[in-house]
């Protein structure tokens, strides 16, 4: 990744962090944005402006450059905004990593209100078409390089209440195979990466929690691991975020030059079962 410049959303916490640090000690500059707050339908604890600083920090402790931002991805002006004034920073830009993504408030499709549906759609689905569109010229500009598309094995195979993040999700997967055809000329490759469950604030809060172990008041990370578990069919409750960071960054290597429009699964098996 030397000499490469890297776009990342959500990159406050949780696997967008990881994936910033994994490809500045590999040598790239990065160029971080979150919405670093909380938004409606979350599902989960906020990110902080202190997460996305420790995220700055921990970058330049790699001895890279990093430009860094608050910016809600369903905001595309708010995005455009961040993608040039760090390309204008930097010099260019080679990676993409669409990562920014809620879960919503989980419960049964029939019960989920138009306007959490929305929020979800417009984070997971329609963010990540916001953050891809304004690198899109860039990226040609240099001649190619590489989109990863953070999606998720409930994209591969869904799971009840979780109408709307897995919607997006699969959602996503169409938009990746799209782009990957319509930009192949530029030697642009767009592909998703499709994790299970990862130990990020995401899944380890008392919402999921509360989700996984109804049958308990007051469920603990503890009742639930079993259950996590459960899901896959390697023997592993969940994965590490640099799991995941190890395939975004080969995908957005040059060692993987020519896979392109390919759904990868890093999931233990979760899409089999």
């Amino acid at each position: 990744m030397a000499g490469k410049i890297a776009l990342i959303s959500g990159a406050a916490r949780g696997q967008g962090r990881h994936h910033a640090v994994r490809l500045a000690e590999e040598g790239a500059d990065i160029i971080a944005f979150d919405v670093a707050g909380p938004v409606e339908a979350q599902g989960a604890p906020a990110a902080t402006p202190e997460d996305l600083a420790e995220t700055v920090r921990l970058v330049e402790k790699s001895d890279r450059r990093i430009v860094a931002a608050r910016a809600d991805v369903r905001d595309a002006d708010a995005v455009a905004e961040v993608v040039e004034r760090g390309v204008a920073e930097l010099g260019g830009l080679d990676v993409v990593v669409a990562n920014a993504g809620i879960q919503g408030i989980p419960g049964p499709a029939a019960q989920t209100t138009p306007a959490d549906w929305g929020a979800v759609i417009d984070t997971n689905l329609t963010g990540v078409f916001h953050t891809v569109l304004p690198a899109i010229p860039h990226l040609a500009a240099r001649g190619g390089g590489s989109i990863v598309i953070t999606s998720s094995s409930i994209g591969l195979r869904s799971v009840p209440n979780l109408a709307p993040y897995g919607a997006a999700k699969a959602g996503l997967t169409g938009l990746m195979r799209t782009l990957a055809l319509e930009l192949a000329e530029h030697s642009i490759r767009v592909n998703t990466v499709n994790p299970t469950t990862v130990a990020t604030p995401m899944l380890l809060n008392p919402v999921n929690f509360g989700l996984f172990r109804p049958d308990l008041d007051d469920p603990t990370e503890e009742d639930v691991r079993p259950v996590y578990r459960s899901l896959n069919a390697l023997p592993v409750a969940y994965l590490e975020p640099d799991d995941i960071s190890n395939a975004v960054l080969f995908l957005s290597s040059d060692e993987g030059r020519w896979i392109t429009g390919v759904a990868l699964p890093v999931d233990a098996g979760y899409a089999l079962k």
